[in-house]
């Protein structure tokens, strides 16, 4: 059991709230997890319409700007996105809950994602090309879907735009220690989705250090 003081955030984007299928299977990993880290902390930031706003031209202005010329819109904004980046920066493990909708991933979640891309701060251009400044960190992505993807039945690896990009995007930031736990076929019928969500469940228990039994 790790003894020192661990961080865990938390960033949840579905629309379901207590019936999606993402976060039940991200809270196995966090029970877990939990159970594996005395005194750990978990910060959840659940991502909804009403709470994070989408980058708008005015916030991009406003990070341009010395903090004594910003307006106090631009101030408010700036502190926003700070307190967002803030929270990966501060954690020790991030665990992601992104279902599918419409081949990729909400919008709620690429809006957070463009508040923490920041030039200087998360990432930084060199001479010999981009470097991601969010190092040293564990990402556990738990992706949904209604169908079949990676595996199972005609998978439509090629209409998976979801997976794909927050691979890229997050080695981008410099989070290249990814693992992905896939939620798939929940579209399909009862018994196709119980199975899928069984499974990755089990997945997410031996992620986090804690087979569970048969």
């Amino acid at each position: 059991m790790t003894t020192t003081t661990s961080n865990l955030l938390f960033v949840s984007s579905s629309l379901f709230n207590g019936q999606s299928k993402s976060r039940e299977v991200a809270g196995e990993f966090i029970a877990g997890w939990r159970r594996t880290h005395a005194g750990g902390q978990v910060i959840e930031r659940p991502l909804t319409p009403e709470n994070i706003p989408h980058l708008s031209s005015e916030t991009l202005a406003a990070l341009g700007k010395a903090a004594d010329v910003r307006t106090r819109d631009e101030t408010k904004a700036v502190a926003f996105a700070d307190s967002l980046i803030a929270e990966v920066e501060a954690a020790d493990t991030l665990v992601i809950a992104a279902p599918m909708y419409n081949f990729t991933i909400p919008t709620t979640l690429k809006a957070w994602i463009d508040h923490i891309a920041r030039a200087g701060r998360t990432f930084r251009y060199t001479a010999q090309g981009p470097e991601g400044l969010l190092k040293n960190k564990k990402v556990v992505v738990v992706v949904s879907r209604g169908g079949f993807y990676t595996t199972g039945p005609a998978p439509a690896a090629s209409m998976n735009h979801q997976e794909p990009y927050l691979r890229t995007v997050l080695g981008f930031l410099g989070l290249t220690d990814v693992s992905f736990i896939e939620v798939e076929g929940q579209a399909i019928g009862p018994d196709v989705a119980g199975k899928g969500v069984e499974a990755a469940r089990a997945a997410a228990s031996m992620l986090a250090g804690l087979p569970r039994a048969a």
